[in-house]
């Protein structure tokens, strides 16, 4: 039997046993790519009895299902490889529910009992090492990831083959924290490195694909590239579209990046579309409290604010930070551009003391998360640098304004458009003092 079906809902069907019943849907069409895709997934979710069965739920975003059936699994476990593997499992799950602390704990929990029984460099404990850098990364702890990133790429290195999978996300994990911190070269050659590997081993709709080819438009997008990124991102949305259902919170993600590029481009409208076809995902798939749903309010938020609709976007913006004052730790780098963007709005509103306020406290944060030289501190410096000069104290605008300038000349590309913006906030400080051969 070869059928494929699609999963429509899981459900316990006695309390006092571990049984569930999943519903399931026959597909109407015999869909050769739909069949390949099935079977490498069967591969994936490989193994016997309950391992199967949690690994499965979680790959169909059946969160709640997975944590009952691994803490009864826990309750019952005999021995140390399976106590490790479970905490790992629920390190995963709660990384893809956005509780970044306990899915530290578990998985820190399953290195403690691996680092007992295996020598240092066994290729088991890659994934773990992987794992907790990945959680890292999410808290915006960079430093800390890149060091857990190395450690499983170097265990990878010397275990598997110059073309095995979990080579290429080792790849693309590195490439992701160079990504945010700003070093986009870097970030692109270890996102590359990752994308061939991907090309060889996969189906060609595999999400793990999407994925990859997410993360090089996302690079595309930061260089200032759009149209490159959107050739990409679009690459993508086909694949997820094909590869996932309608409600599976990743399929939302090319949306939202599609979006991002529309929003960059001035585009408004076409933004909102796709920010809008994001969140609806989103709010089906996800809890309230989520991390990605914070991000997806403060994405339309952010395209309202653009089109000159303050009070929606302040509306959204605060939607947004509710969520992430509860979920993120005080230092979060998503702290801080949420606070960022709801003081662009009170600078946009002519309210100059509230919108200081609001972008101090967003700077007070990025100066401890990020690196001296990073993009978003030079937003934030020039953020800061918009409201004096709008205040008319143009000393202080200029004082800003530079130790922006100077960040993204050693970040950015010489043609990238931050560069130019930095470029003509400095000569309008100058135009506004009277110094017009300066301005020039």
């Amino acid at each position: 039997m070869h059928t494929v079906f699609r999963i429509d809902e899981v459900r316990k069907i006695d309390n006092n046993r571990a049984l569930y019943q999943v519903d399931l849907k026959l597909t109407s069409d015999d869909d050769p790519q739909l069949r390949e895709l099935t079977d490498f997934i069967r591969k994936e979710v490989s193994g016997i009895g309950w391992r199967r069965m949690g690994k499965l739920l979680l790959k169909i975003g059946q969160f709640d299902k997975a944590e009952e059936l691994y803490m009864a699994l826990l309750e019952q476990a005999s021995d140390d490889s399976d106590r490790a593997y479970i905490h790992h499992q629920l390190g995963l799950m709660k990384r893809n529910q956005g509780q970044y602390e306990e899915a530290v704990a578990f998985y820190e929990q399953s290195l403690k009992i691996e680092q007992k029984t295996l020598p240092k460099d066994d290729p088991s404990l890659a994934p773990t090492y992987n794992n907790i850098a990945l959680v890292y990364n999410d808290m915006g702890d960079y430093s800390k990831a890149l060091d857990f990133y190395e450690k499983s790429h170097q265990i990878y290195e010397k275990a598997l083959p110059s073309n095995h999978p979990s080579l290429a996300t080792s790849y693309n994990n590195i490439g992701l924290v160079y990504n945010n911190i700003g070093d986009y070269s870097k970030a692109l050659e270890f996102y590359d490195k990752s994308h061939k590997i991907l090309e060889k081993a996969l189906p060609s709709n595999h999400p793990d694909l999407a994925k990859s080819y997410n993360n090089i438009g996302q690079v595309y997008n930061n260089l200032g590239d759009y149209s490159k990124a959107l050739e990409i991102y679009e690459k993508d949305l086909q694949i997820r579209k094909k590869a996932l259902p309608p409600t599976h919170p990743d399929l939302a993600i090319p949306y939202s990046t599609i979006g991002q590029v529309y929003n960059n481009m001035g585009d408004y409208s076409k933004a909102l579309e796709f920010y809008e076809k994001s969140h609806q995902i989103y709010e089906k798939a996800l809890p309230s409290n989520h991390p990605d749903l914070a991000t997806s309010y403060n994405n339309i938020g952010q395209v309202y604010n653009n089109m000159g609709d303050y009070s929606k976007a302040l509306e959204f913006y605060e939607k947004s930070h509710q969520i992430y004052e509860k979920a993120l730790p005080s230092n979060h780098p998503s702290l801080a551009t949420s606070y960022s963007n709801i003081g662009q709005v009170y600078n946009n509103m002519g309210d100059y003391s509230k919108a200081l306020e609001f972008y101090e406290k967003s700077h007070q944060i990025y100066e401890k998360a990020l690196p001296s030289t990073h993009p978003d501190l030079a937003t934030s410096y020039s953020s800061i640098g918009q409201v004096y000069n709008n205040m008319g104290d143009y000393s202080k605008a200029l004082e800003f304004y530079e130790k922006s300038l100077k960040i993204r000349e050693k970040a950015l590309p010489s043609n990238h458009p931050d560069l130019a913006t930095s470029y003509s906030s400095i000569g309008q400080v100058y135009n506004n003092m009277g110094d017009y051969s300066k301005a020039l």
